[in-house]
């Protein structure tokens, strides 16, 4: 059998202090995991069922080293896009209806990622009750840093999440923060999708999003997982 078309090359993220590449999958994302970004969305922070959503994963922007800045287009279509610094989890292991207490077993590692959102084009939707998948699952809408093995580094419960635009603070807060730990998140999403090796999982943003501009530099840090560094043209 032959294939009609190319088969499409999905992105790599580069795993910290190895040669190696980690294949990408799917890529998952939780919404309103932390009370103040809760709040300041206009919504209550109680320990509600989390909600997900996704992204394309040929959306990633694999973001190799910190220190050196990729080059990110801003999106057509927007007006405000909007900025979301987010712990990332990279599944080794899969299943379905996961235990909380198995959970971190099937992770990998961990990334920084930016969970960029075209606000307006969601906030529309929303009002009309439509989707707003356009809202997020764009082009170049995730830029992701080098995974950090969980091998080297353990399972992060604690630590400061930043942002800064052009060296001003923009968001800081703490993975302590989170509404749902890690665990329970993968434990949550394996009882709607099963999960595989290759997927990720963006966790939640603290409070602080707001909009970029175009020639931006926006640096993402995650207290002992990594950073990120990215330029919109």
């Amino acid at each position: 059998m032959s294939l009609v078309l190319p088969r499409p090359e999905l992105p790599t993220l580069a795993v910290a202090g190895s040669s190696d590449r980690f294949p990408l999958r799917r890529v998952f994302c939780v919404g309103r995991n932390y009370a103040d970004h809760a709040r300041e969305m206009g919504h209550d922070p109680d320990r509600e069922p989390p909600f997900f959503f996704c992204k394309p994963t040929d959306g990633v922007v694999p973001c190799d080293t910190a220190a050196i800045a990729v080059s990110v287009a801003y999106p057509p279509a927007t007006q405000d896009l909007h900025h979301e610094v987010e712990l990332v989890v990279a599944l080794a292991g899969g299943g379905r209806d996961i235990p909380v207490a198995q959970a971190l077993g099937k992770v990998f590692g961990y990334a920084v990622g930016l969970d960029l959102t075209r606000r307006d084009l969601q906030a529309r939707a929303k009002a009309k009750g439509h989707p707003w998948d356009m809202g997020k699952g764009f082009d170049q809408s995730a830029p992701v840093s080098a995974l950090a093995p969980a091998a080297d580094i353990g399972h992060p419960e604690a630590g400061a999440v930043t942002l800064t635009i052009n060296g001003q603070v923009r968001q800081q807060g703490n993975l302590n923060q989170m509404i749902w730990s890690i665990p329970e998140v993968i434990a949550n999403l394996s009882t709607l999708v099963e999960l595989r090796p290759g997927d990720l999982i963006f966790t939640g943003t603290p409070a602080g999003v707001g909009p970029v501009n175009r020639g931006d530099r926006l640096e993402g840090q995650v207290e002992g997982v990594g950073g990120l560094t990215v330029v919109f043209a």
